[in-house]
């Protein structure tokens, strides 16, 4: 049996569609045939829905460019921020990005420019670019 390429594999699911419980992956198959058994566990992945962890390596893909990413998807920055935000939520991670006090203080110690202060404060307040 031909082993199928990687455009004719389906998307992982990574949630049990019945009871939203955490799946437990029993079995694991290569493209040259080789099978691994046992339980194993998703970990981070499963607190993902496939549509955020596709997300996720979108913005992988684009070196956590935000704005690259919402271009590329053709949605605001605000949408994409919004996203991500979802995608910290359920990895229970802390709010993003500093606060507009820390990147002011950066400023002061001249460890970030001005240029680059105006587009961190301008991230922060959500406005579009």
């Amino acid at each position: 049996m031909t082993p199928p390429s990687r455009r004719d594999l389906l998307p992982l699911p990574t949630r049990d569609p019945f009871g939203d419980g955490e799946l437990i992956v029993t079995r694991l198959e290569s493209q040259t045939g080789v099978r691994i058994e046992g339980h194993f566990s998703l970990g981070w992945i499963a607190r993902l829905t496939p549509e955020q962890l596709e997300f996720a390596g979108l913005l992988l893909r684009h070196r956590t460019n935000l704005q690259k990413l919402a271009a590329e998807l053709q949605i605001g920055y605000n949408t994409a921020r919004s996203r991500l935000d979802e995608v910290v939520a359920a990895l229970d991670g802390p709010p993003p990005g500093p606060d507009r006090t820390q990147i002011l203080n950066r400023l002061a110690r001249r460890e970030i420019t001005p240029e680059e202060a105006s587009r961190l404060l301008a991230e922060m307040g959500g406005a579009e670019t």
